[in-house]
């Protein structure tokens, strides 16, 4: 069976090197971007099963991707998991109502976000 295709969106170099290791780990094969720009041309172009995607970035914020890819008949398929700094309820709400499949508040435990990248797996069509 092919890996699952994941797209690692964040601009913190840290995260996104511990992301791409823990994803990896996991069998998946991972994709990385560090602006939403970036993010939103793999996303176009390699159409990840899911996008692991930070709200604060240059270029597009998370948001503006996340709305773009909805936007996009032809990404249907894709999961949105927003990771972000900012847990404020508005910030969460604002993410769900543009379309993501589901969102953590940084810092999260590496165990719960592989639960959460399984299950928004398992649920995808």
């Amino acid at each position: 069976m092919t890996p699952k295709k994941l797209l690692v969106a964040d601009d913190e170099p840290n995260i996104v090197i511990s992301l791409e290791y823990l994803m990896k780990r996991e069998g998946y094969d991972v994709l990385v971007a560090t602006d939403g720009n970036q993010a939103l041309e793999a996303i176009q172009r390699e159409q990840p099963a899911l996008v692991l995607l930070d709200v604060m970035m240059p270029g597009k914020t998370g948001f503006e991707v996340c709305q773009a890819v909805r936007a996009d008949p032809a990404l249907d398929g894709v999961r949105i998991l927003m990771l972000t700094a900012k847990g404020r309820e508005t910030d969460v709400r604002k993410g769900l109502a543009l379309g993501a499949n589901a969102y953590m508040t940084k810092p999260f435990s590496t165990r719960e976000l592989v639960q959460k990248v399984a299950e928004l797996l398992e649920a995808a069509p």
